[in-house]
């Protein structure tokens, strides 16, 4: 078995001890990296590094680390979650850099997500939209049968592919209006399209775009730098359907 190639890379880390704090850029060598480890998993071994030197590990966040919890959100060289489309930082791989690189590696940049520490920000305001509206008027119990609800292939396709979001907040930081309009059209979408959702799709699309204007995300910047930045390609077809149901529902409420 072939010996795993290893890089050499220098790291300019944010550090910032809570949103009060100014915060600053500290520089960390990156030595004898396997290209095999992940983006995270080359942290780890910085913050051992810190650890044994008696420093202040990193603050990063991270859960399942298989691209599913959508915690292990940073920008690397100004891109949230790192260069690949569709690849959350967890699924990052050091072979994606070159020997010698400088990595700038940043929390999510977003006046609706305050730093908490380093890399770690607080991203409470889209779990608050979601609570606004996110929820359908179904009886609880055992699960019906399958065939019970009939719904056509096309609504079923569209809204399992708007639940894929993962809620991390990249569409909020590659936005340079710090938008959450990628998240809130997935989340208003997924729910709508399905029968099951369909008796609230007015209160709810009126309730969760109010509670997105609360939380101080910004305006739709029209530049579709959300849809490049999701790890999981939600598409700005979302948007245009929350924009038609807002629509709609703003009208019948009146």
């Amino acid at each position: 078995m072939s010996k795993a190639k290893t890089i050499n890379l220098t790291l300019k880390v944010w550090r910032q001890n809570g949103s009060s704090d100014i915060g600053h850029f500290e520089t960390h060598q990156a030595k004898d990296i396997s290209t095999d480890m992940s983006f995270l998993e080359m942290f780890d071994v910085i913050n051992q590094q810190i650890i044994k030197l008696g420093g202040d590990p990193i603050a990063f966040d991270h859960d399942c680390r298989e691209g599913i919890c959508g915690m292990c959100s940073m920008t690397i060289n100004g891109n949230p979650h790192g260069p690949d489309r569709d690849t959350a930082t967890c699924q990052l791989h050091m072979r994606r850099f070159e020997d010698g690189e400088t990595l700038v590696v940043e929390p999510f940049r977003a006046r609706a997500f305050p730093v908490q520490k380093d890399l770690v920000v607080d991203r409470s305001g889209l779990d608050r939209i979601i609570a606004a509206g996110g929820f359908v008027s179904v009886s609880t119990g055992n699960a019906r049968d399958a065939n019970s609800i009939p719904v056509p292939k096309l609504d079923s396709d569209l809204a399992f592919d708007a639940a894929a979001c993962i809620g991390c907040g990249a569409c909020v930081a590659a936005c340079k209006n710090a938008s959450a309009m990628l998240f809130t059209g997935a989340k208003v979408s997924h729910l709508a399209l399905l029968p099951q959702g369909a008796i609230e799709k007015d209160r709810r699309v009126l309730k969760m775009v109010a509670q997105m204007d609360k939380e101080r995300f910004g305006s739709c910047s029209n530049t579709g730098a959300c849809e490049a930045a999701c790890p999981k390609g939600i598409t700005l077809e979302n948007m245009a359907r929350m924009n038609r149901q807002y629509l709609a529902a703003s009208v019948t409420s009146r």
